[in-house]
């Protein structure tokens, strides 16, 4: 029988020592894996190929009274959050909380260019996640998949690998090619992840510089230079969230036609809040009328056949974690569509007393919604209620 949940955080951080999964890298590419050091006044750091040194303090703030925590002082050993499985079980219950998303992005360094090692590195950390992190109770630690997003070709292989050992989910870091803008190739990837049923996440938005004139967020059928360059279609609209975590691949996949050629595709946005969508939404529409027949005459960009916020609100789930305006303007998001978390341990978590915090902001919300946003959402688009 399927787990009851009454409260599950869909978006949650594995956070340990790399030693505890470095031992599953093969012997000769080990070396390149990410390690802890310790610095002379005791704080841990890591070192990674080709990376400064990481502090990482604000990735372990659960349980620190704010007057003294220090974001660049970093301690494995006494830090809620970066223990074993077991342990992460108990603040689970600690918190009240039934289960957690996981996810992880240390094994995924691309300044190591060696294609090999980095697959590696890769391979390595997802085995020793679900093998033996997630193992201890696959109900409540629910790792999220991480994915190379170096070429649609390896995304593939290590999706299919990662659905066989029991993942139920996958994060993106970049567009499947690696590229910052989609590609006709990553249409592979996501025709791969419907036909596997796993659902596709992204972790607030990817890294990426939005702010250069002559860079676009896709390409369009037409390219003009110099004088005749206009700004970037794309940018223009995303700048009405904000540049608010999601808002730009939002942007990019609705226009590069991805959700037209995958009605039935589903992207998960975590750690955005929801209080800025609908301002987005209205403001994204309002800016695609005002400038749509520009950019289908200068840039060659086909008209949509739908409104852009009709796209995302089709298509897309939004994480919230603190944030009482987003629970007020749920109606205009779409309860379905929200899932309730506590980024635990990570620097907005307010572990132990996140339910004091839900309580807070969810006052006056209806049960029925509530148990939607608080859990019924997440375990409908992650498959938990599978046998």
């Amino acid at each position: 029988m399927s787990r009851k949940y009454r409260y599950f955080s869909a978006d949650s951080h594995f956070e340990s020592l790399p030693e505890t999964w470095t031992h599953r890298v093969p012997a000769k590419y080990r070396d390149r894996a990410p390690r802890r050091v310790k610095l002379a006044d005791g704080r841990d750091a890591i070192v990674e190929e080709g990376q400064p040194l990481e502090y990482r303090g604000t990735n372990l703030f659960a349980g620190k009274p704010l007057e003294q925590f220090n974001p660049v002082h970093l301690d494995f050993e006494n830090s809620v959050g970066a223990g074993s499985p077991q342990q992460r079980i108990k603040e689970q219950d600690a918190d009240g909380i039934d289960g957690e998303l996981l996810f992880a992005s240390e094994a995924r360094n691309t300044k190591i260019k060696d294609k090999d090692a980095f697959l590696a590195i890769v391979k390595a950390f997802n085995d020793y996640y679900i093998e033996e992190y997630c193992a201890a109770d696959l109900d409540r630690l629910i790792g999220v998949a991480v994915m190379p997003d170096i070429g649609v070709e390896e995304d593939v292989a290590e999706m299919k690998r990662c659905k066989e050992k029991g993942f139920k989910a996958v994060r993106l870091h970049t567009f499947p090619s690696g590229k910052n803008y989609p590609t006709p190739e990553d249409d592979k990837f996501y025709a791969a992840a419907l036909d596997l049923n796993m659902p596709i996440t992204i972790h607030t938005s990817f890294p990426r510089r939005t702010d250069e004139r002559d860079v676009f967020l896709m390409k369009y059928p037409k390219d003009p230079q110099g004088e005749d360059r206009p700004f970037d279609f794309l940018q223009r609209l995303a700048r009405q969230g904000i540049y608010h975590c999601g808002a730009v691949e939002a942007t990019q996949l609705i226009f590069t036609g991805v959700f037209d050629r995958f009605p039935k595709l589903q992207i998960y946005w975590a750690e955005n809040n929801i209080g800025w969508l609908p301002y987005f939404y209205q403001q994204m529409d309002q800016t695609y009328k005002v400038n749509c027949s520009w950019a289908e005459r200068l840039l060659g960009l086909p008209r949509l056949k739908k409104l852009p916020s009709e796209y995302l609100r089709e298509h897309a789930q939004w994480g919230v974690f603190d944030d009482p305006i987003g629970i007020q303007l749920r109606h205009m998001v779409g309860v379905e569509k929200i899932m309730w978390s506590t980024d635990f341990p990570h620097i907005v978590t307010r572990w132990p007393k996140s339910l004091e915090l839900m309580e807070e902001q969810f006052a006056g919300v209806p049960e029925d919604e509530k148990s939607k946003m608080l859990a019924g959402n997440a375990v409908k688009f992650f498959h938990l209620d599978a046998a």
